[in-house]
């Protein structure tokens, strides 16, 4: 009587290394599913952040003027810096200058997200910090400062800003006002930069 030939008919060895193969297989599906759901749930985690309307985000190629109090870069500014960059900005319209204002009041997290952008960009942080404050230093995070536009307006608010307490505080930012004097006052000297 002949024997069936062992590949029918698989030993107690076969079968034993056939489970195993299929539980190293069941493992590296499970473990590759697994590094996926954690991938993913870590991703959206620290998904990056995208600066909103609501963080003060004034969005590219739009034109905010200090009299959209709806808009949160507006409307969070503090409220004796506004009321002077309005008058600054009625005398100015008499000059036919036109003011814009390119960012005003700024969340903390969007805040962080330009510092962070900025040491990216100079690979360094001291150097960044020479042109973006840190949320707990930003002027801008408290409500303190405004940035206008375009060059013309930004030379009338230095040549008159003083008048309405309005002053240029960053000698590498032309475009960056604080309420740094009394109106008709003397603005201090500025500072270098923001690292100052």
């Amino acid at each position: 009587m002949s024997r069936a030939p062992s590949c029918f008919v698989p030993s107690s060895r076969v079968r034993r290394l056939t489970f195993v193969a299929l539980g190293v297989c069941l493992a590296a599906i499970v473990s590759s599913l697994t590094a996926v759901l954690v991938q993913s749930a870590f991703a959206s985690a620290i998904a990056p952040f995208s600066p909103t309307s609501a963080d003060g985000a004034i969005a590219d190629g739009a034109v905010a003027t200090l009299h959209d109090d709806d808009e949160p870069a507006i409307a969070g500014l503090n409220p004796d810096l506004r009321d002077a960059m309005r008058r600054a900005e009625a005398d100015a319209a008499v000059d036919g200058v036109l003011f814009d204002v390119t960012s005003g009041w700024r969340s903390e997290p969007y805040q962080r997200w330009l510092f962070d952008d900025a040491v990216r960009l100079y690979a360094s942080e001291e150097i960044a910090r020479q042109f973006v404050a840190t949320p707990e230093k930003s002027r801008h995070v408290t409500g303190d400062a405004v940035d206008i536009g375009p060059v013309d307006a930004q030379f009338w608010l230095i040549e008159n800003g003083a008048r309405y307490g309005i002053c240029q505080t960053y000698a590498n930012e032309r475009w960056h006002f604080e309420l740094a004097t009394t109106p008709g006052g003397v603005c201090p000297e500025m500072k270098m930069d923001a690292a100052s």
